[in-house]
């Protein structure tokens, strides 16, 4: 296990996640800071330690990790034993790796209330068992 000659955040790249999540939300969100361990080469001698940036919003949980100088991974989470990924192992670009991990998790709120909305309902038609599952995403 290393620790990391990753540098943090720059104010630059904390401009970029704070301005992204305020035009989603459409309100300033409370970034914390952290260190991960991320396994970044195939083995357990490639654990290395990464400066994070997590926030929490509407029910889901982000984490922008950055794995080296100019490279992130995005995850989003409602519970931690259950993380999502972009589908993407990392981008050069944090603007871009915010805007997909919010896209992504919009996504998958949609696909759980299309999900959720073809379920046929209980004998007791109360709709009041069903998640909210709203805002979905820009101009939706």
């Amino acid at each position: 296990m290393s620790h990391s000659q990753i540098p943090d955040f720059s104010d630059n790249e904390l401009w970029v996640v704070r301005s992204t999540v305020k035009e989603r939300y459409g309100k300033e969100i409370e970034l914390q800071f952290a260190d991960t361990e991320v396994m970044l080469g195939g083995d357990a001698e490639g654990i290395t330690w990464c400066p994070t940036v997590f926030w929490s919003a509407k029910g889901a949980n982000f984490t922008i990790v950055k794995i080296a100088p100019k490279r992130y991974r995005a995850y989003f989470y409602f519970h931690p034993e259950h993380q999502l990924g972009t589908g993407i192992d990392s981008y050069d670009e944090i603007g871009e790796c915010v805007v997909s991990v919010l896209q992504v998790e919009a996504d998958h709120l949609r696909a759980q209330k299309i999900k959720i909305d073809e379920t046929p309902a209980k004998k007791s038609d109360d709709s009041s068992d069903k998640p909210d599952t709203t805002p979905l995403f820009w101009g939706d």
